[in-house]
């Protein structure tokens, strides 16, 4: 992993995207640890945290992740998720927020010397060329380790760094249903797609 020690990192948390990710290889994003695993080899100077939230339900299996972020370091970023049933019945839940996102990190851009990306959604390679042009490197944080794969070529190849998660989920995640490690941060439940 390359970063340097001096340099201006701002992390960019597709939600929705990590948390396919973790699933799909089998283990839960311990955030606090995140947060740090990345301040003790960089000088983090933000850390987004992008999720829909689906707004028509009294209570979001969401709302106690989203809280715990909000008050420990995290830059929430949030909009409604709009609920449909998919053809065969399911009930799905829509709410990308790659223009969030895109906004924040080309908002950001002049002030930082590296952009973390959390996301494998290979709409947001251009987002990255731009930023790029702007002197900015950019990490993208992902996985081609599930089947299918969580990150879009495109985008891996327009990184300056791909860092396939499974190589450093151990520094920030505990493993589903380990019940013998404790910790207050709560655990979306509900998948949305983009």
């Amino acid at each position: 992993m390359f970063f340097r020690e001096n340099e201006k990192v701002c992390l960019f948390i597709d939600g929705a995207n990590l948390y396919s990710a973790s699933r799909n290889l089998g283990f839960d994003v311990d955030y606090r640890n995140l947060l740090t695993f990345f301040r003790n080899h960089c000088n983090v100077i933000r850390a987004y945290y992008y999720s829909a939230v689906l707004d028509t339900e009294e209570y979001s299996p969401l709302k106690p992740l989203t809280d715990w972020l909000a008050y420990n370091g995290f830059f929430l970023v949030t909009k409604s998720a709009r609920e449909f049933t998919d053809q065969n019945g399911r009930r799905r839940i829509k709410g990308s927020m790659d223009i969030e996102l895109a906004v924040d990190m080309m908002e950001i851009a002049p002030h930082i010397d590296h952009a973390v990306l959390f996301s494998g959604d290979a709409d947001l390679r251009r987002l990255v060329e731009s930023v790029q042009r702007q002197g900015v490197r950019v990490t993208v944080i992902s996985s081609v380790k599930t089947n299918p794969p969580m990150v879009g070529d495109e985008l891996r190849r327009q990184a300056d760094q791909f860092l396939d998660i499974v190589d450093i989920a151990p520094e920030f995640t505990r493993r589903t249903g380990d019940s013998n490690q404790q910790n207050d941060i709560p655990n979306p439940t509900i998948p949305f797609t983009d």
